[in-house]
């Protein structure tokens, strides 16, 4: 893995939008302060909370998640201009899900009403209750899963859905994703330091 573990460091990982960055280092991070909360996500997340299981607490609303990893792969994809920061969690108010199974309907799920994808609607219909209801089975509390690793699990990509919010204390930026490159946050500022010395980047 690519980062130290939650055993060792007491924190899980969170990636955001540098623009984001500010507001989040000056007020932390809620589960509804991201713009892209309205426009991206929302519907998703009522979609996979319409088949959670009564036996899964109440308290466990995706809607509602702030949403963080475990760890990453070595060969993790980034998003470009997104920045990887720690965060400090209340782990009797966490929840571990497997983001591979999210994932397989996030496409079909926003293109099921688009002209020329009706696809996309078909696979729901057929696939969307059976992969949720593998979602939540195969989830589990964030303590119990220091117990079993489910993370560590071939095919299972770990999300850690945080119930609460996160304040700027409980919050360190590690590394900003550029287009072609990972920085710490030390070697971002020598770079652009270097820059205005030299006039250019």
């Amino acid at each position: 893995m690519l980062y130290p573990d939650y055993t060792e460091t007491g924190y899980v990982y969170h990636v955001a939008p540098i623009t984001d960055l500010d507001k989040i280092l000056k007020k932390g991070i809620k589960y509804d302060d991201k713009n892209t909360y309205l426009s991206k996500y929302l519907e998703f997340h009522k979609y996979i909370d319409s088949f959670k299981p009564d036996y899964i607490p109440d308290w466990v609303i995706r809607e509602k998640a702030v949403f963080s990893s475990m760890n990453f792969h070595n060969n993790h994809c980034w998003h470009s201009h997104t920045v990887i920061m720690t965060v400090k969690i209340n782990p009797d108010k966490c929840w571990i899900a497997n983001e591979n199974l999210a994932n397989k309907l996030y496409e079909p799920f926003i293109l099921k009403d688009t002209i020329g994808f009706e696809c996309a609607y078909d696979y729901l219909k057929l696939n969307g209750e059976s992969t949720l209801r593998d979602y939540w089975d195969t989830s589990v509390s964030f303590n119990d899963n220091l117990e079993i690793r489910k993370d560590k699990e071939a095919g299972y990509d770990a999300e850690v859905l945080i119930f609460h919010d996160i304040s700027p204390e409980d919050i360190k930026p590690l590394f900003i994703v550029s287009d072609h490159h990972i920085m710490s946050i030390e070697q971002w500022n020598d770079f652009f330091s270097r820059g205005t010395k030299n006039g250019n980047r």
